[in-house]
C-alpha cells in the first residue's frame, strides 16, 4: 500500500509535459519581444530623432528590472502559486509593448519598454523555471532545459516577425501589433500553468522521507545559496562580454559586418542544442558534473576567440562557446530543487538571477572599458576565461545531492 501510494506521486512527476511547452513558450515571446527592441533601433531614431543610446538604454534597464523583480515574482510564486503570476506579467508584457509603442518622449520609452517590461519579462523565468523542477524528477535537467529552450530560439522568433513589421508599417504599429499578439499567444498558455502537488513536490522520488523544510532567510545564507548565487554571476559575467562584444571583434579582424553578425546567430543556434545536450547529460551523469565541464569549456572558449581571425574558425570557437554556456545555464535551476526542494525555489531561484543579471550587465561595461583603454578586447577575452575559472573552482565546492534529489544538509553560510 505504501508502495503504490509513493511510486503514484513520482509517475505524475514525470508526465506534464504540457507545462514545458507552455513554459517554453512563454519564455520565447517574453524574451523575443524585448530583445526584438535591436530591430526597432534605427527605424525608431529616424522618425524620432532620439539617440541611439538613448534608445538602446532601454535594453539595460530592462535587464536590472527584470533581475530584481525576478527575486519579488519568485516570492509572490511560492505564496500565491505560478498561475497568477505568470497572468500578471503576461499582461504587464503586452501593456508595456503597447504604452511603449505610444511614448511621446524618450524617458516615456525607457519607462515603458525599459523599466515595465523588465519587470513583466522577469515574472516568466525564476516561476516558470521552478514549477517545471517541481513537476518532474527522472527527467528534471531536461524539462528545464526544455524551458529554457525557449529563451534561446526567442531572436529567432519575435525579431523576424518585427522585422517584417517594420517594412510594412511604422514602428509604432509594428510595437502596437506585437503587443497585442502576446496577449493572444500567451493568455491562452497562462492556464496550463500550475504548481506541482504539495505531497509528490516535497518527496523525492523512490518514497524516501523529505528533507527538513527550509525558511527563505535560512535558504539565502546558507553556504549552498552563495555557493550557488556566485558561482551564476561569475558564469554569466564570464560570457556576457564574449557575447556583447565578439561581433565588434570580428569587424575589427577584417570581416564584413553581415558575416561578423552571423557568428552571433551561431552562438544562439549552438546554445539552443547546448541546452538539449546538456540536460539530457545532466539527467545521466548529475547535473553539478555537467554543470562544471560546461562552465570549464566556457572559459577555454572565450579566450579561443583570440586564436582566430577568419570566418571558419569564428564559427568553430562560437559552436563551442554557445554550447557551453546555453547548457549550464539551465542547471542552476536543476541543482536550486535538489538543494532547497519545491517550496520555496521560486523565491531561491529569483534571487539566484538577480544576482546572475548584475553578471550580464557586467561584462560589456567592462569589455567596452578595456577596450577604450587598451585599444584592444585582448584583456577582455583573458579576464572572461579567467571569471570562468573561477566558477569552475566555485562550482566544485558544491554540496553533493543524490540523484533522486534528496537535500543535503545545509549549514548557514556564516
Amino acid at each position: 500500500m505504501n508502495i503504490r501510494a509513493s511510486a503514484r506521486p513520482a509517475d505524475a512527476l514525470d508526465s506534464n509535459w504540457s507545462i514545458v511547452a507552455a513554459g517554453a513558450l512563454m519564455t520565447c515571446v517574453a524574451i523575443g519581444v524585448l530583445f526584438s527592441l535591436a530591430v526597432f533601433l534605427e527605424p525608431m531614431s529616424a522618425a524620432t530623432g532620439w539617440s541611439r543610446a538613448g534608445i538602446s538604454s532601454a535594453m539595460t534597464l530592462a535587464f536590472l528590472s527584470m533581475g530584481v523583480a525576478g527575486f519579488g515574482w519568485g516570492a509572490l510564486s511560492d505564496r500565491y502559486g505560478p498561475r497568477v503570476v505568470v497572468l500578471a506579467g503576461t499582461v504587464l508584457l503586452g501593456l508595456s509593448t503597447v504604452l511603449a509603442s505610444r511614448a511621446s518622449t524618450l524617458l516615456q520609452f525607457q519607462l515603458f519598454y525599459g523599466v515595465m517590461m523588465g519587470i513583466a519579462a522577469g515574472s516568466f523565468f525564476a516561476p516558470v523555471i521552478a514549477t517545471t523542477a517541481s513537476w518532474f524528477d527522472r527527467h528534471r535537467s531536461l524539462a528545464v532545459s526544455l524551458v529554457s529552450a525557449g529563451m534561446g530560439v526567442a531572436p529567432m522568433t519575435i525579431s523576424p516577425l518585427a522585422a517584417w513589421l517594420v517594412t510594412h508599417y511604422d514602428w509604432r504599429m509594428a510595437q502596437l501589433i506585437i503587443g497585442i499578439g502576446a496577449w493572444v499567444v500567451l493568455l491562452p498558455a497562462v492556464w496550463l500553468i500550475r504548481a506541482a502537488p504539495a505531497a509528490a513536490s516535497a518527496s523525492p522520488a523512490g518514497g524516501a522521507a523529505p528533507a527538513p523544510e527550509m525558511k527563505v532567510g535560512q535558504a539565502l545564507r546558507s553556504r549552498a545559496f552563495l555557493v550557488l548565487g556566485i558561482t551564476f554571476f561569475a558564469c554569466c559575467a564570464a560570457h556576457s562580454g564574449p557575447i556583447f562584444h565578439t561581433v565588434s571583434y570580428a569587424i575589427g579582424c577584417g570581416l564584413p559586418t553581415f558575416a561578423a553578425v552571423t557568428i552571433y546567430s551561431m552562438e544562439g543556434a549552438a546554445g539552443l542544442g547546448g541546452r538539449l545536450l546538456f540536460g539530457v547529460l545532466a539527467d545521466r551523469l548529475g547535473a553539478k558534473r555537467v554543470l562544471v565541464a560546461g562552465l570549464l569549456i566556457q572559459a577555454f572558449a572565450a579566450a579561443s576567440y583570440l586564436l582566430v581571425n577568419q570566418l571558419g574558425g569564428f564559427y568553430a570557437v562560437a559552436i563551442v562557446f554557445g554550447l557551453a554556456y546555453g547548457g549550464v545555464m539551465p542547471l542552476y535551476a536543476v541543482l536550486a530543487r535538489d538543494y532547497f526542494g519545491a517550496r520555496i525555489l521560486g523565491t531561491v531561484l529569483g534571487a539566484a538571477s538577480m544576482l546572475s543579471s548584475l553578471g550580464m550587465a557586467l561584462g560589456p561595461v567592462l569589455g567596452g572599458w578595456l577596450f577604450d583603454r587598451y585599444g584592444s578586447y585582448a584583456w577582455m577575452y583573458i579576464g572572461s576565461m579567467a571569471v570562468g575559472l573561477g566558477a569552475v573552482l566555485i562550482a566544485l565546492t558544491f554540496l553533493r545531492t543524490d540523484h533522486a534529489g534528496k537535500q543535503p544538509r545545509l549549514q548557514p553560510a556564516g
